[in-house]
């Protein structure tokens, strides 16, 4: 059975407005439920709910015979990553606004465009790397290095995370075009959600009673070592949103980029900021100051001027290879 249209740019385009729509409202659900729960709770109620969809999809794309993975390692190392991109990424929302946090991580394309070089092999003109260069400004401008330690909100580790899980987050992408074409986005939806399970069950053996948090007040860190507890009644609705929530962006995620070229997609995530921007002001009363602002114009600007680039680049190879079929 298909689940998409033939036109598969329309479609990449599809999964990828719907998966970033999914992970702004995943970023909302845990940074409002970041006070009261760990985070691997969190995130173990949430991949155990996701499971259960991705599963329901590997039906409708082929049955059980598509979970027999590929690549087995490669698929391990590309789950970790995703699990190690998520979990620095959460641990810095319990304690900076959502549009500070969304704009940080968006330096990721910037990453992908650095590490295909060695990775790759691919060559990088001066124009990108001249763009890559003004997007890491950005990123310094808004870590306020002139600034005092005691006068930020938050420490500076917790102000490199996003860039951490960004960091991680590019190399995830740079295997996903790889194994996207031999499995299915609901398999590799599946993976991911089981490792999230095991990382989650292993911090719970580890921190689940709470031991670590005693004498602690950094939000992070009290969200990453919390001690488990049951869910209040209101709170189920949240947890289950987020499972189905981790299922669609599993699978939109990893359909997208099996479809289309990173180039024609990257427009489209930065629709992400505009809503974090949204959620910070209207749950939180958030809105960036203006060296906030300075830093976000600079990351997203020369994250899609990369794409651009890279997308014309890929429009003169494509016109170049006519060219030599038709002679």
């Amino acid at each position: 059975m298909k689940l998409m249209p033939t036109n598969h740019a329309a479609s990449g385009i599809f999964f990828i407005l719907a998966g970033v729509l999914a992970m702004s409202i995943n970023d909302l659900l845990i940074k409002s439920l970041s006070g009261g729960y760990p985070l691997h709770q969190i995130v173990f109620i949430r991949s155990a709910i996701g499971i259960g969809f991705s599963l329901l999809l590997v039906q409708l794309e082929g049955g059980w015979s598509i979970l027999k993975p590929k690549a087995p390692w490669l698929q391990l190392c590309r789950a970790l990553l995703v699990v190690v991109s998520n979990m620095a990424y959460f641990v810095a929302i319990a304690a900076l606004p959502l549009a500070n946090a969304t704009a940080l991580f968006f330096v990721a394309p910037l990453f992908i465009t650095v590490l295909s070089i060695p990775l790759l092999g691919e060559k990088v003109g001066p124009l990108r790397m001249g763009a890559v260069l003004v997007g890491f400004i950005g990123v310094v401008i808004m870590q306020r290095p002139w600034a005092s330690a005691g006068s930020l909100e938050v420490s500076r580790i917790i102000l490199l995370l996003p860039v951490f899980a960004a960091l991680t987050y590019a190399l995830m992408q740079l295997l996903t075009r790889r194994l996207g074409a031999t499995s299915k986005a609901s398999a590799l939806s599946v993976y991911i959600q089981g490792t999230f399970m095991i990382v989650s069950i292993g911090f719970y053996l580890v921190a689940g009673d709470g031991h670590f948090v005693e004498g602690v007040d950094n939000p992070s860190l009290l969200f990453l070592l919390r001690a488990w507890v049951w869910p209040q009644d209101g709170d189920w609705g949240p947890l289950i949103g987020l499972g189905l929530n981790s299922a669609i962006i599993g699978y939109c995620v990893s359909q997208a980029y099996r479809m289309t070229d990173a180039a024609t997609l990257a427009p489209f995530e930065y629709a992400g900021l505009p809503l974090a921007v949204l959620w910070g002001w209207l749950f939180w009363s958030d809105l960036p100051d203006l060296t906030i602002w300075i830093g976000m114009a600079l990351i997203i600007g020369s994250g899609l001027f990369v794409f651009l680039r890279e997308k014309q680049k890929s429009r003169a190879i494509a016109r170049s290879v006519r060219i030599r079929t038709r002679a």
